[in-house]
């Protein structure tokens, strides 16, 4: 049973912010990732039957991608160990505390269990950032000429329309000339801003020129810089909390125990 079926993709724009990971996946065309979702379906294969269901269903979760890079993290560490030589035994029942760990591993004469677990750094939910529909509307503006950076002054209580801030924004993209930017940017000159307020929200664009090669290209991206988002927790804070909680999920074990964390920003 594989995750993804074979056919002809043809949308190979990059990942839009209000698409899930898992759309993301099913969706996008190309060569590269015909060989990722050939890895996905090969990985997949070698879980043993009873366990495909729920796997495939968090592959397939279009609400959580948290689910989707959880599974592929458990896919990855079960393909290394059999590819080490290992055999694995994938939700065995183990130790007392009723619990089934991911993997019950076999090499040689030893005996381990693995726990996976992916964890994403939280960020400040007071934080702004754009909502998704906003962010996708304005990395579709025809740019050829220049990205964006985007700071955030303040949000709105729902999200704005788009049609003012679309044509305005491309407007003034459209009047400025990427060399001349870049040579008064060389003779320390600041680079050209706007400023954009409507319903409670209020964004400033600075203008960055692309590269001449680079200019023209209608699938690129128009935000190339985003609203900052500050962390609230550091790294061994969440290496701490998910050891920490795996560590007495399954009582006495009486074998080694690993939990391979997955911790991103």
């Amino acid at each position: 049973m594989g995750v993804y079926a074979s056919r002809n993709r043809t949308d190979a724009a990059p990942k839009r912010a209000a698409e899930s990971q898992a759309e993301f996946f099913e969706r996008v065309a190309g060569p590269f990732w015909d060989q990722v979702r050939d890895v996905i379906n090969e990985w997949c294969s070698r879980f043993p039957d009873r366990a495909q269901p729920g796997l495939l269903s968090r592959l397939r979760d279009r609400n959580s991608d948290t689910n989707v890079f959880s599974a592929l993290w458990e896919l990855y560490l079960h393909a290394m160990l059999l590819g080490s030589g290992c055999s694995v035994e994938v939700e065995r029942q183990t130790g007392t505390g009723g619990y089934r760990p991911d993997f019950l591993v076999t090499c040689g004469n030893e005996q381990f269990v693995v726990e996976a677990i992916w964890k994403a750094q939280k960020r400040d939910a007071g934080a702004y950032s754009l909502p998704p529909q906003l962010s996708d509307a304005i990395d579709r503006l025809p740019s050829p000429n220049f990205f964006v950076s985007c700071e955030l002054h303040s949000a709105g209580a729902a999200t704005p329309p788009q049609r003012r801030l679309k044509s305005g924004l491309t407007r003034w993209l459209a009047s400025l000339d990427p060399d001349q930017v870049i040579a008064d940017h060389e003779r320390k000159v600041p680079l050209p801003s706007h400023t954009w307020h409507e319903a409670g929200w209020c964004l400033t664009f600075q203008a960055i020129p692309r590269s001449p090669g680079k200019r023209g290209n209608p699938s690129s991206r128009t935000i190339g810089v985003y609203p900052l988002a500050w962390a609230v927790e550091d790294g061994s804070e969440r290496v701490l909390h998910a050891v920490t909680h795996k560590g007495g999920k399954y009582g006495d074990l009486e074998l080694p125990f690993i939990v391979a964390l997955r911790a991103v920003p």
